[in-house]
């Protein structure tokens, strides 16, 4: 693997925001997630839950619900009382509708997609027709006294449960009348608490399920208004509840971070008689479980200490393998660190500032795995902060450290940094070129004299960096067979001839910067990518895909590297191919031309050409587990793949020289202890 020097950082204090609502695509196969700072979120269940979109939130924006209807159609509804479309492409809202009854506390589409319900703060259910290019408010139904905490259509389309406090309510939807009204308080020590619904299901039986703040999942005849069973769970609340497409499968979310699994099961063998069983516990979260999803095949949970959690029914599974893993996704797909390489910089993203930060440095060696002491201290040399309620999108530093550049969803920032001595000076670049925005990637070229912003439609800008402090475009790129979808990966070549370019239909186009031309496509492929860059030295594009496929892409020749091919032929090791991080950062060690640098949030590899790749008897060893070998087994398990165990969770990793690493984590016990106090749970023998 060779030796480095490491730069460890740690002071990288991002804290990412809780998961707020999910939302399974019905018969599709994607995922919507809302965070507690208005971000939403798009995975992909077919590329192995990458996270394929993701639109940044806004102060001025909250989402307390989300739902999916007429297909392709993402909606949002939050404190604000806006309803809200994201566009899917151009990732951004596209266009909002008020809702005329105050904040919204929950939304819920039909089964067929055509129509949206919407529950408000002043008590009332109201009804949206869901037409081409928006909605339109149709009517409202019965309005009573209380907010409107939770809303569930019965799959025939006919009636809507919706709960509030103390009480949950029947609508019929051709009427708009109440046609039952159950109350679910009770009194404690003659003390009355207010029992608050947090979620509700509507099933094809008639069977009305509710979730309570006093830690009860309750089954209800919406006919009679009689409690069918009741079971407590939790002596603190149920916050969320999701039933499968089959309806034989329920999953709730508690305060104190368990989950439950709800299954229909006979009462006796062969007995057509069926009950409601608690089968399944689960302690994956450290904090309130705000949403819960039930695919086919899984079930999925998100909690306020940012982690998503899916958790696959391995009754449905054919057989053991990667989908049947269990996965937890605490921090982005993508990279929120830039590299200043000559300067020794960091840059920082944050939601709505930037934190730029200068290395710090010994004079010592050591041995392998020891510790240096530090003769200067990493300094912390800027602070950027956003203007406005827009969070930022991307952002990136020139090499040469003399360049920031961010960009919200209307404006984009470009400022000059020069550095005298101890002292700092930023200046923003005044009259920047009028862009398509927003910008979704920054990416300075080798020699900082050039900007690549990726834009909407597919397309890239070129801007021209000028002395002392300023810019101009020079070219828009875009698909000669053009894309609706906005550009998300860039990878420019180190000799300035070359840029890459990845948009959202997963299609790579590469350009000529001599020429301002259209060079080529990499041929498609079915999944999506995670990562890629060019090599300095030979210009050969490396392309890592969320199935975790590792593909070189020549670009002079316009077809696969022998390599490449060599790879696809003999498949990559089983071990590799079942990893459920993708791949966020290549890099490459000009010293080793064969070398190929990269890693996810749980690893950091050094791929070398140059050795043979291991079959699926090797064992695709951790280096330090890998040392403790003696030297003739070590050598029977030479291979292309080093890895490296010892940085988790790893955000960010580059070479800043030959010798010289940089490894930026975010330790989770850092992360939770920024946390709000989780609720305490007695614990037996304590």
């Amino acid at each position: 693997m060779g030796e480095f020097e490491v730069h460890r950082v740690r002071f990288f204090g991002l804290v990412p925001a809780g998961v707020r609502c999910l939302a399974c695509q019905p018969r599709g196969g994607r995922l919507a997630l809302a965070r507690t700072d208005g971000a939403v979120e798009v995975y992909n269940f077919a590329a192995n839950y990458f996270q394929e979109k993701v639109i940044p939130g806004s102060e001025a924006r909250s989402v307390e619900a989300l739902c999916w209807a007429a297909g392709e159609r993402l909606f949002g509804a939050g404190l604000g009382g806006d309803i809200t479309e994201y566009d899917l492409a151009r990732l951004c809202p596209a266009r909002s509708v008020d809702g005329c009854g105050g904040p919204v506390w929950s939304m819920a589409a039909n089964s067929t997609g055509t129509q949206l319900a919407i529950g408000c703060e002043d008590g009332s259910v109201k009804l949206f027709q869901v037409v081409p290019g928006g909605i339109q408010f149709e009517r409202n139904l019965d309005r009573r006294k209380g907010r409107i905490l939770c809303l569930s259509w019965h799959p025939s389309d006919t009636r809507i449960a919706a709960g509030s406090i103390d009480i949950l309510r029947v609508f019929d939807v051709c009427s708009g009348q109440t046609v039952q009204r159950i109350m679910v308080n009770y009194h404690v020590q003659k003390v009355k608490r207010e029992c608050i619904v947090w979620s509700i299901a509507f099933l094809s039986s008639g069977t009305v399920v509710s979730s309570d703040s006093f830690g009860r999942v309750q089954f209800w005849d919406w006919e009679r208004g009689t409690l069918l069973e009741s079971h407590t769970i939790s002596t603190s609340a149920v916050l969320s509840l999701a039933v499968s497409e089959k309806e034989d499968s329920i999953i709730v979310g508690t305060s104190t971070g368990a989950t439950y699994q709800f299954q229909l099961l006979p009462v006796k063998m062969g007995s057509l008689e069926k009950r409601w069983v608690r089968t399944k516990p689960f302690q994956h979260h450290t904090h309130d479980v705000r949403a819960v999803a039930h695919s086919s095949t899984a079930l999925i949970s998100g909690g306020l200490d940012a982690q998503l959690v899916i958790r696959p029914l391995m009754e449905k599974m054919q057989k053991k393998g990667y989908d049947a893993a269990l996965r937890k996704f605490t921090f982005p797909h993508r990279r929120l660190v830039s590299c200043a390489r000559k300067a020794r910089l960091l840059l920082f993203q944050f939601s709505q500032h930037l934190e730029l930060w200068r290395l710090g440095s010994t004079n010592e060696t050591g041995k392998d795995g020891e510790v240096l002491p530090l003769c200067r201290m990493p300094e912390h040399l800027v602070q950027l902060k956003s203007k406005g309620p827009e969070h930022i999108y991307c952002s990136c530093v020139s090499p040469c450290g003399s360049w920031v550049a961010y960009s919200t969803a209307s404006r984009f920032h470009l400022y000059r940094v020069q550095y005298e001595g101890d002292s700092i000076s930023v200046k923003k670049v005044p009259k920047v070129p009028k862009l398509l925005l927003p910008a979704y990637q920054l990416q300075f070229s080798a020699d900082s004299g050039s900007l690549f912003v990726a834009s909407a439609r597919g397309s890239v800008h070129v801007l021209q960096l000028l002395e002392p402090g300023g810019c101009k475009l020079l070219h828009t790129f875009r698909p000669p067979s053009g894309s609706p979808e906005a550009v998300y990966l860039l990878a420019a070549s180190a000799d300035g001839h070359w840029v890459a370019a990845v948009s959202g239909d997963w299609a790579i186009h590469i350009y000529n910067l001599k020429c301002f031309k259209h060079h080529c496509a990499v041929p498609a492929y079915s999944c999506a990518v995670t990562a890629l860059a060019i090599h300095p030295v030979t210009n050969n594009l490396v392309i890592a895909y969320s199935d975790q496929q590792l593909f070189e892409f020549s670009i002079p020749e316009k077809q696969y590297t022998a390599w490449s091919r060599m790879v696809q032929n003999c498949g990559l090791h089983r071990v590799w191919l079942e990893r459920d991080s993708p791949i966020t950062h290549i890099t490459f060690n000009p010293k080793n031309p064969s070398h190929i640098l990269l890693h996810d949030v749980y690893m950091f590899c050094v791929l070398d050409k140059s050795l043979p790749l291991p079959d699926n008897s090797a064992l695709l060893m951790n280096q330090s587990t890998l040392k403790q070998l003696p030297e003739n087994a070590r050598q029977r398990q030479l291979h292309a793949f080093k890895i490296c165990k010892k940085f988790q969770p790893l955000l960010f990793a580059d070479l800043l020289d030959e010798n010289c690493l940089v490894m930026v984590e975010r330790p989770i016990m850092d992360v939770k202890t920024q946390l709000p106090l989780p609720i305490q749970q007695k614990k037996f023998g304590t």
